[in-house]
């Protein structure tokens, strides 16, 4: 159990480290700092705050809410006819909403069950 807890946690402090690295926008193998995030008067603005958990939780739910109106709409598309909207595509698109569903509903089911771990816990 306490196996599944800590590589649940290990996972969680990548991804906070992958977005600390994105939020200060360096570049990956170089520990250069992008000339994009200068301020337009050539100072540097205060660093970004990491994301929250809270945010990179919302921020993966709205990219699979995003997968999925995408399919949604290309399905639609390709049933009125759209030339623009090739079978191919349509079917892509489907996979890609639906591993991103799954993925989610897996995660979700990780945290629970590490939640209920941490509350089984004896004091």
């Amino acid at each position: 159990m306490t196996d599944s807890v800590s590589s649940i946690l290990s996972q969680i402090r990548g991804y906070q480290n992958q977005l600390g690295a994105r939020a200060l926008d360096i570049a990956p193998g170089h520990g250069a700092i992008n000339p994009g995030a200068l301020a337009p008067t050539g100072i540097n603005p205060a660093p970004a705050k990491p994301a929250s958990f809270t945010e990179t939780l919302q921020g993966a739910l709205q990219g699979v809410n995003a997968a999925q109106k995408e399919s949604g709409a290309l399905a639609t598309a390709f049933e009125l006819g759209d030339p623009r909207a090739d079978l191919a595509r349509v079917m892509v698109a489907a996979q890609q909403s639906q591993v991103a569903f799954r993925a989610t509903v897996e995660v979700r089911n990780r945290l629970v069950q590490a939640y209920q771990d941490v509350m089984n816990m004896p004091l």
